[in-house]
C-alpha cells in the first residue's frame, strides 16, 4: 500500500513539474516597439467620414441590384475629397462599382502590396430606427464619436486609407513598391461581383503581391479575462461558410390523424440531431498561435492552462469556438393549423474550421440525420481559407508597425470566424492578413451590424495614422 501511495505521489509531483515547466517556458512573443513620428491630423477628417456614411451604399442581397445612385454619388464624393489621390493614382472600376487604385512603385522588382476595404454596408432594420442615437445614414459627429452605418464596418478603414494616401502625396512620398487599393462593393453579400472580380483582374495581369491586408482583425479591449492590455488580433485565415437546406417531403394529411412520421416532426428531429452531434473541437494552426501568444500574457494559473493544452484542451478550445459551428437559421413549413404539410425545410449554417470542407460538412450532416431527408447546399459557399505565415517579411513589418503604434498592445495571430473579401486574394498574394486597429469592447460588439454603429474620434485618427505608417514601413 505504501508503495502505491509513493507511486501516486511521484506521478503527481512529476505532473506538477511538467505543468509548471511548460508554463514557465511560455514566454512573451511580442517584438520590440519603435518610436514613430505622430501625425497632426485636423478634425476635418471627421467630416470626411461623416459624409461617406451619408451615402447609403447598402447590399440587400446577392440577387438584388445595387443602388447605383448611392454608389456613383459615393464615387464622386471620393474624387472631390481626395483630389491628389485621383490625380496621381490610376483608378479602374471593376464591374461598374468596385474600385481599384494603382499607385505605381519606383522599383519593378519589388512585389506590390494590396490594401483592401469595402464600400457596402448592411441594411438597417426599420423597427430599430427609433433606438438609434442618430439616423443611421446621418453621419452624426458627437463630442466623442462618428455615428452611422459603416462607421465600424467598413467605411472607417476605407476613408482612413485614402486619408493616409492623400497625406503621403501631400508630402511628396513615392513608394518603392506598387500599392493597390482594392475596394469591393458587395462584401456584405459574399463579394462575388466585387472583390472576386478585382482579384481575377489582377491575376490576369500576373500580379503577385507580397501581402494583402483587409478588415477582420481589430484591437480587442477587455474581451479576454485576465488581460487588461489591448489585443491586436491579426487574423491569418478565416473559416469557411456554407448553408444547407434540409428538405422533408411526405404525404401530409389531416391533423386529426397524424402519421407516425410527421413532416415537421422529422425536420425538428434532424435539427436536434445536428445540434446534439456537433463537429469536434480541433487545435488547428491559427488557434495554436492564439494559445501561445495570449497564454504568455496571462496570470500564472490561467497561463498554466494555455501552456498545457494537452490537459486543458477541451475547455480552452470551447472558449475559442475552435470547431465548425452549427446554427439553424431558417425554418419553413405548414399552411394551416389543421393540415400536416407535405413539405418542410430548414436552413442550417456552418462556419467551417480549416482542415474541413463543404463536402466533409455535408457528409457529416447526412450521417447525423435520417436518410429520408434531402440535403442540398444553398446560397453563397466558400471553403476555409489557407493559413498565412507569421514568418514572412510582410508579417514582421505589420507586427512591428502595430507594436510601434500601440506599444501597450499584445499582437496575436489568429482565426476569424466570419468572412471577408480577403478570401479571394490568396492566389495573387504570398500572404493575406486581416487587421485594422478598430478598437472593439464588449459593448461595441453588438453595434457591429447593429444599433448605434459608431467609432470614436480618437480611434478613427489612429486608423489613419496606422495606415500612413504601414505604407511607409513597406517602402
Amino acid at each position: 500500500m505504501r508503495k502505491i501511495i509513493l507511486l501516486i505521489a511521484a506521478v503527481m509531483v512529476s505532473l506538477a513539474s511538467i505543468l509548471v515547466f511548460n508554463t514557465l517556458m511560455l514566454s512573451s512573443k511580442q517584438v520590440a516597439s519603435e518610436r514613430l513620428e505622430r501625425l497632426n491630423l485636423s478634425d476635418e477628417v471627421f467630416q470626411n467620414l461623416s459624409k461617406a456614411i451619408q451615402y447609403p451604399t447598402i447590399s440587400f442581397g446577392e440577387k438584388v441590384p445595387v443602388d447605383s445612385i448611392a454608389f456613383i454619388g459615393f464615387h464622386r464624393f471620393l474624387e472631390a475629397t481626395f483630389p491628389l489621390t485621383h490625380a496621381k493614382l490610376s483608378l479602374e472600376k471593376i464591374n461598374t462599382y468596385s474600385l481599384l487604385y494603382t499607385w505605381e512603385g519606383s522599383e519593378a522588382s519589388k512585389k506590390p502590396i494590396i490594401f483592401m476595404s469595402h464600400q457596402d454596408v448592411v441594411p438597417v432594420d426599420k423597427p430599430t430606427l427609433k433606438d438609434w442615437e442618430a439616423g443611421p445614414f446621418e453621419g452624426k459627429i458627437s463630442k466623442t464619436d462618428i455615428i452611422g452605418r459603416g462607421a465600424m464596418d467598413d467605411k472607417a478603414s476605407l476613408i482612413a486609407l485614402l486619408e493616409a494616401v492623400e497625406r503621403l502625396l501631400e508630402e511628396s512620398f513615392k513608394p518603392s513598391q506598387t500599392i493597390y487599393l482594392a475596394f469591393g462593393h458587395d462584401e456584405e453579400v459574399g463579394g462575388s461581383k466585387g472583390a472576386a472580380e478585382i482579384a481575377k483582374y489582377l491575376k490576369s495581369k500576373d500580379v503577385q503581391a507580397a501581402m494583402t491586408i483587409d478588415e477582420g482583425g481589430f484591437l480587442a479591449e477587455n474581451l479576454v479575462p485576465g488581460i487588461d492590455k489591448p489585443i491586436a488580433m491579426v487574423n491569418l485565415a478565416e473559416k469557411g461558410f456554407a448553408s444547407f437546406n434540409l428538405i422533408v417531403k411526405t404525404q401530409g394529411g389531416h391533423s386529426s390523424q397524424p402519421p407516425k412520421e410527421n413532416t415537421i416532426g422529422m425536420l425538428a428531429q434532424a435539427i436536434v440531431d445536428l445540434e446534439n452531434n456537433q463537429l469536434p473541437y480541433k487545435l488547428v494552426k491559427p488557434i495554436d498561435y492564439q494559445l501561445e501568444y495570449i497564454g504568455a500574457a496571462l496570470p500564472f494559473f490561467k497561463k498554466l492552462a494555455f501552456a498545457n493544452p494537452w490537459l486543458f484542451e477541451k475547455r480552452i478550445l470551447e472558449s475559442l469556438n475552435a470547431h465548425t459551428t452549427t446554427a439553424a437559421t431558417i425554418i419553413e413549413g405548414g399552411v394551416k393549423n389543421n393540415v400536416i404539410p407535405t413539405l418542410a425545410s430548414a436552413t442550417i449554417n456552418f462556419r467551417i474550421l480549416p482542415g474541413e470542407t463543404i463536402a466533409s460538412v455535408k457528409q457529416h450532416i447526412e450521417s447525423s440525420i435520417s436518410d429520408k431527408i434531402e440535403v442540398v447546399t444553398v446560397g453563397f459557399l466558400t471553403n476555409p481559407s489557407p493559413v498565412s505565415s507569421i514568418d514572412s517579411d510582410a508579417y514582421t513589418i505589420l507586427e512591428k508597425t502595430i507594436r510601434s503604434m500601440f506599444p501597450n498592445s499584445i499582437v496575436v495571430p489568429g482565426l476569424v470566424g466570419g468572412g471577408t473579401d480577403a478570401r479571394y486574394f490568396y492566389e495573387i498574394s504570398d500572404d493575406v492578413y486581416r487587421f485594422y486597429p478598430i478598437r472593439v469592447q464588449p459593448e461595441s460588439m453588438t453595434r457591429l451590424h447593429g444599433i448605434d454603429e459608431k467609432i470614436s474620434k480618437d480611434n478613427y485618427k489612429e486608423i489613419i495614422e496606422f495606415s500612413y505608417h504601414l505604407i511607409k514601413k513597406f517602402n
